[in-house]
């Protein structure tokens, strides 16, 4: 961005900004310059702005830069801003951009930790120390998919926070927020803030020393069944989309898959919203989608999303807790836990979601689903504990549709005007065997075909891994692929998992009419078996 974006979004004749040809020139000895704003525009947050090119790189960040070691916090990239702005402190009128009260809230020197902070900041990752007045210390920042947005991460040790007073007074002026909107003399000590204090005020106060980081546990898992069985049950909607664990200790969160998988720099909006919630520390289990435009979840869509090809809207639906505030909470009957998390979560905001239960009438609701044409239902029985890392079936999933996990073994060249690879060849594991269960050749868009493709190079191999695919005594070849095929398949490890729908299993254990869905990082391919209805 260029200083031509922040001139053409401002009337200089109605804020009092400084414009761009007001300011002073570049450091060109000693230290680059920062400093943060604190901004209470439409939403509160904080402006970080680094001196780099001439001009300030600037991010807007939503609960202000993170405090104890390893925490993300969400920044969004802006316009560059001239270095005057280094000294703004006032009120932008509202109607216009920005408007709102403005503080200067820390300044100083950062220095970056190479010798090529342009080039990193451009690769998407710059390693820095700050010498501010209020802030001291290493950070990081990190670009994710979005070139916009952004992960501002604390380096080196644990900072202790600010107090709510010091949050809340000005480094220039003195003032708090409330002076410099009403435009108060400066006072001779800064008053404590009183209720407008940051968003990210609350949270800063926790430390990780108080309230530690829970850890991991393997999630609970369901059985595949036929048909609703008897007795009383708990039925909720089958999300399409991927097992996640939330870890919440003090204002850190960290987002896992099933498979202890980190997705917390693919989902940054989920690490926000979970690190809201009222909460010292917990423990959420549930499952990250992507909407479509009917409001239902997508696993394409989700995988799209991935590639960086999409961008819908991402949600956390959470399902069950397993800790809250100290507690462990898994031996406690279903009914009660799902309490506990309901009333936690009464005020969700953003991506956060709660997933209620639908009722216990499991025929009509699979009716229902059907209707609506979602993936299915799961089944829980509402006295049953949490077991970590079991499949006891006291949990039950009823799909609507044909589709599994399979492990992709290998792939045959492109045909017409198809590119990057033909079609996937696919396979479960039947005990220590990895069993071939055919080919998929649809569901795949460009941008998807390009990015397997790129994939697949990383875990290449020259040995066929299906245990079933050799000649049989009478010369044939099985699940669909002849012999002058197998002499051009390109064969890999068995690292990648994929979900598959499909329309049925033929006689022979060959998948009719297959599509393929996206990728599972959050499935461990030795999971993946040939899953039959009990």
């Amino acid at each position: 961005m260029s200083l031509t974006t922040y001139r053409r979004k401002r009337n200089f004749r109605k804020t009092a900004e400084p414009a761009p040809d007001k300011s002073p020139s570049p450091v060109k000895n000693g230290a680059p310059r920062f400093v943060i704003q604190k901004h209470d525009a439409s939403r509160l947050h904080y402006d970080l702005r680094l001196e780099l090119g001439g001009a300030y790189k600037s991010w807007a960040v939503p609960k202000g830069l993170p405090y104890t070691k390893g925490e993300k916090h969400l920044a969004v990239h802006v316009e560059d801003h001239p270095l005057a702005y280094g000294n703004f402190e006032g009120t932008i009128p509202q109607g216009e951009y920005g408007g709102g009260t403005v503080m200067l809230w820390d300044r100083g020197t950062f220095q970056p930790l190479t010798n090529t902070p342009a080039k990193d900041l451009k690769n998407g990752k710059l390693h820095f120390v700050l010498h501010g007045e209020k802030l001291k210390g290493e950070w990081y920042l990190v670009r994710l998919r979005d070139e916009n947005q952004w992960l501002v991460i604390k380096g080196d040790t644990d900072m202790k926070p600010l107090s709510a007073r010091k949050d809340d007074t000005s480094v220039l002026s003195g003032k708090s927020m409330r002076q410099i909107a009403g435009g108060a003399a400066s006072p001779k000590k800064a008053a404590p803030a009183k209720k407008r204090t940051s968003a990210a005020a609350a949270p800063r106060k926790e430390k990780s020393a108080i309230h530690p980081m829970p850890s991991f546990v393997e999630p609970m898992k369901a059985k595949l069944a036929a048909a609703p069985p008897p007795g009383h049950w708990f039925y909720e909607i089958k999300f399409d989309g991927w097992r996640a664990l939330a870890l919440k200790g003090g204002s850190s969160v960290q987002l896992y898959s099933r498979n202890n998988k980190d997705f917390s720099e693919k989902f940054p909006e989920i690490v926000e919203a979970v690190a809201a919630v009222p909460a010292d520390d917990a423990i959420l289990d549930g499952e990250i989608v992507a909407i479509d435009g009917t409001g239902r979840s997508s696993f394409q869509l989700l995988q799209a999303y991935d590639i960086g090809s999409e961008r819908p809207p991402i949600l956390y639906y959470v399902f069950d807790i397993l800790q809250l505030n100290g507690r462990d909470l898994t031996t406690l009957p279903l009914a009660e836990r799902k309490a506990i998390l309901e009333k936690l979560l009464k005020k969700e905001k953003g991506a956060l979601k709660y997933s209620t239960t639908l009722g216990h009438d499991g025929t009509k609701l699979l009716e229902k689903a059907r209707e609506l044409d979602i993936e299915g239902l799961i089944g829980k029985r509402p006295d049953s504990i949490y077991e970590v890392g079991s499949r006891s079936g006291a949990w039950i999933k009823l799909k609507i549709h044909q589709e599994q996990e399979f492990i992709i073994g290998g792939y045959t060249d492109p045909e017409g005007a198809r590119h990057s690879f033909g079609s996937l060849i696919v396979g479960y594991y039947a005990g220590s065997k990895l069993m071939a269960a055919g080919r998929v050749g649809t569901g795949f868009d460009h941008a998807l075909l390009r990015d397997l493709h790129a994939r697949f190079q990383k875990v290449a191999s020259d040995k066929c891994p299906f245990a079933n695919l050799p000649a049989s005594e009478k010369g044939k070849w099985g699940q669909g692929i002849t012999l002058s095929e197998m002499k051009r398949c390109h064969w890999l490890k068995p690292k990648l998992v994929c979900q598959v729908k499909f329309s049925e299993w033929t006689r022979d254990g060959r998948l009719r009419q297959p599509v393929f869905l996206g990728l599972r990082p959050d499935k461990k391919p030795a999971e993946v078996v040939r899953e039959t209805p009990v």
